[in-house]
């Protein structure tokens, strides 16, 4: 036999005896048969692309919104259309508004990433009674039937828009004549919708 193709197998035998010990002493086992690991991941929740939050967009008046996923609140961006030239300031018209857009159907891209709302169609909102504070919304659902989740979404959606007091809080009632209650949007609400939000009475104006 050759001597240096017999040097050459010689050293490439030394080479496959020190890359198995040193896998061995890593802890993997050598294999000589393709491995498959499966599918790639699929895209991590709550984490929209830029192509994908385009996919709301229409001309409008450009807003944001609470959604849920993985157990949290998130913002989305969203527009809105509004009549009239202080319609951006008009607290009940922003408040319909924002209310309509938590209860439409998440866009596909939306639910890939895993949003999701709780807010439910048909609600609606008017402002304040006779003695109530002047900042005051009321649903046509008693705040206290909401779901945690819709309502956390409600409020914290209304904090951070005109709708809320000029304190960042929201004075909500519903359509009985119970006390309206100041709502704040915590960041204990927004990373745990799932408890109440932080509530007070409010007295007549």
């Amino acid at each position: 036999m050759n001597v240096r193709r017999l040097r050459g197998s010689v050293a490439v035998s030394l080479l496959g005896v020190v890359l198995a010990s040193v896998l061995a002493g890593c802890g993997i086992r050598p294999t000589e048969v393709p491995t498959d690991f499966g599918a790639a991941p699929s895209r991590a929740p709550c984490a929209l692309t830029g192509t994908d939050t385009g996919t709301q967009s229409a001309r409008g008046i450009p807003v944001q919104v609470f959604l849920v996923c993985a157990s949290q609140l998130v913002t989305v961006d969203r527009t809105v259309q509004l009549s009239g030239k202080s319609a951006a300031t008009d607290r009940v018209q922003v408040a319909q508004a924002l209310l309509d857009q938590l209860a439409e159907t998440p866009s596909e891209p939306e639910k890939q990433a895993k949003y999701t709302t709780d807010v439910r169609r048909g609600m609606t909102v008017s402002g304040p009674r006779e003695g109530d504070p002047e900042d005051t919304l009321r649903l046509s659902t008693r705040p206290e039937d909401l779901s945690a989740y819709a309502l956390a979404q409600i409020i914290c959606t209304y904090a951070n828009s005109a709708a809320a007091d000029e304190d960042g809080a929201v004075v909500l009632g519903g359509p009985t004549d119970e006390p309206v209650r100041r709502y704040q949007c915590t960041p204990e609400v927004r990373s745990r919708p799932s408890t109440a939000p932080p509530s007070e009475v409010v007295s007549e104006a």
